[in-house]
């Protein structure tokens, strides 16, 4: 956050004394960029100065990309958890954009280089990508509009609750396994057990009936329900034992 009298010229001393330090020439407003640092035949060294992380700022810092591949940003350092928490977020930004990153304590002119920019080799996930990879499978149908909130989402593990629930409804408090037999839902018995969204209740050992809560999700989801009793080995109606 900008502290009021804040000024981006405030950075320049100590990042110029930084520079020098390492045995650079050190100049301010070159052309477009902010900081410009040479060192014999290397590559320049350019630091784009803000007072605070913005867009604008890692804008300016690509557009310096196409003149050196040395291109710090430059914030002053703040203190607490807020500015921590941005301080590792934007140093991962950063790292993805192959920018460097620097911050200035104003206080004392204390200057930390918290990243040098390097090229960015994105490491993938092989259980993340299991995991999406799981979701897509198990989803029925494409029940949510890309780009919507997170929030109420309907994914694979709620359609696999609103089937228990829909069991339950046209046979009341029901075994586990006969539950898991009816949806296909193998894992039935831990998901009404763990019971995430409150809607499962159990009645006795093995057997568990609707919560009120549930009965709220019944109606809610209605149209989904509609959806989900239309695939293939779903079988709401238990046509034996209901213990």
């Amino acid at each position: 956050m900008k502290k009021p009298g804040m000024r981006e010229t405030d950075l320049y001393p100590p990042i110029k004394a930084l520079l020098e330090g390492q045995g650079y020439e050190v100049k301010g407003e070159i052309g477009a960029a902010d900081v410009v640092g040479l060192r014999g035949t290397e590559n320049p060294v350019i630091v784009e100065l803000k007072t605070g992380f913005s867009l604008s700022l890692f804008h300016q810092a690509i557009e310096r990309q196409a003149v050196s591949d040395l291109v710090y940003i430059a914030v002053p350092r703040g203190s607490g958890k807020v500015f921590s928490k941005s301080l590792r977020s934007n140093k991962a930004l950063c790292r993805r954009l192959g920018l460097g990153l620097i911050s200035v304590r104003l206080k004392d002119g204390f200057v930390e280089i918290h990243l040098d920019p390097l090229p960015y080799k994105p490491r993938q996930s092989a259980q993340k990508k299991a995991r999406m990879l799981r979701e897509f499978a198990n989803r029925v149908g494409d029940p949510n509009t890309g780009g919507a909130t997170r929030e109420g989402l309907m994914t694979a593990y709620r359609q696999d609750a609103l089937r228990c629930l829909s069991v339950l409804k046209q046979n009341g408090p029901t075994k586990a396994a006969l539950v898991a037999r009816a949806t296909g839902v193998e894992s039935a018995r831990r998901l009404m057990a763990d019971d995430h969204y409150g809607w499962f209740e159990r009645v006795s050992t093995g057997i568990y009936a609707i919560s009120p809560k549930g009965l709220d999700a019944i109606t809610h989801y209605q149209d989904d329900l509609d959806q989900l009793r239309k695939m293939p080995g779903f079988s709401p109606t238990n046509p034996t034992d209901n213990g």
